[in-house]
């Protein structure tokens, strides 16, 4: 880990996601700063919707980071960060990559984790330029199920399945040392992806893509759902549908994904 990153531990906020954000508006910001609560009470996911979990069966957290690179060369970065949440639960639980894929961890485009297809963690990232030529802040959060899902399920919307840590691995490791392990792996994937971008990660990421190959639907806040054969990704991260003969690439956003029912 880099010794400028400031660590930021809390007993109770409502989201560290917002906590860092409303330093990031305020010019606050200097250094990285990584930031974990014990407990939040308005914690959240996309498009707004609650993240809620109790306390001891997830880990949650936030890193703001500063970016050399405008928002519009970040593409790819949600992609990036679950390239690096990985690697960082492979170093924390002492299993190779190669046996966490066997045992069923896969990422889900744009920023899911899934277990045997069954949610496992998310990613969720806000944050901006304040003015040209400033750094770029973006704040990401994460939330990782560690055990119980069959409570963490109870708070989601209905039909979605929940994987946890404990599903993954029965030697769970202490969560300040989870915590320390990604945030050391983000700090190295992120650095790495200001200097390079997402395209060298490009083929590494689709060794991991839980739906490649079978048939998906896009729908997005009010618009018409597409539908096609996921076909990977291009070197942007930008999802790449199949339909009929023709591809069509559909850039992450406020966009959800499903199996084609």
């Amino acid at each position: 880990m880099t010794a400028n990153c400031i660590l930021e531990r809390v007993t109770e906020t409502k989201s560290t996601n917002d906590d860092l954000l409303a330093r990031w508006r305020a010019g606050e910001l200097i250094d990285p700063v990584a930031r974990i609560a014990h407990k939040q009470t308005a914690g959240k996911g996309r498009a707004g919707r609650a993240w809620l979990a109790n306390p001891d069966d997830s880990l949650c957290f936030s890193l703001a980071f500063p970016f050399k690179r405008t928002p519009s060369e970040l593409s790819g970065l949600s992609l990036l960060v679950g390239l690096a949440v990985v690697a960082g639960i492979s170093q924390a639980c002492d299993l190779s990559e190669a046996k966490l894929q066997a045992a069923g961890l896969q990422l889900k485009w744009p920023n899911d984790l899934l277990l045997n297809k069954h949610k496992f963690g998310g990613i969720l990232i806000e944050g901006g330029q304040a003015k040209p030529g400033d750094p770029t802040w973006m704040i990401i959060g994460v939330g990782i199920n560690l055990r119980n899902a069959e409570v963490i399920v109870e708070t989601l919307d209905a039909g979605i399945k929940v994987g946890s840590l404990s599903d993954l691995t029965k030697a769970l490791p202490d969560i300040e040392y989870l915590w320390l392990k990604l945030i050391a792996s983000l700090e190295q994937h992120l650095t790495e992806f200001d200097l390079h971008g997402f395209k060298p990660c490009k083929e590494h990421w689709m060794q991991w893509d839980a739906y490649r190959d079978l048939p998906v639907c896009i729908s997005g806040a009010g618009k018409d759902p597409i539908c096609g054969l996921a076909n990977g990704i291009d070197q942007t991260g930008a999802l790449l549908l199949l339909q009929d003969d023709k591809i069509i690439t559909i850039h992450a956003g406020d966009v959800s994904l499903r199996i084609q029912s």
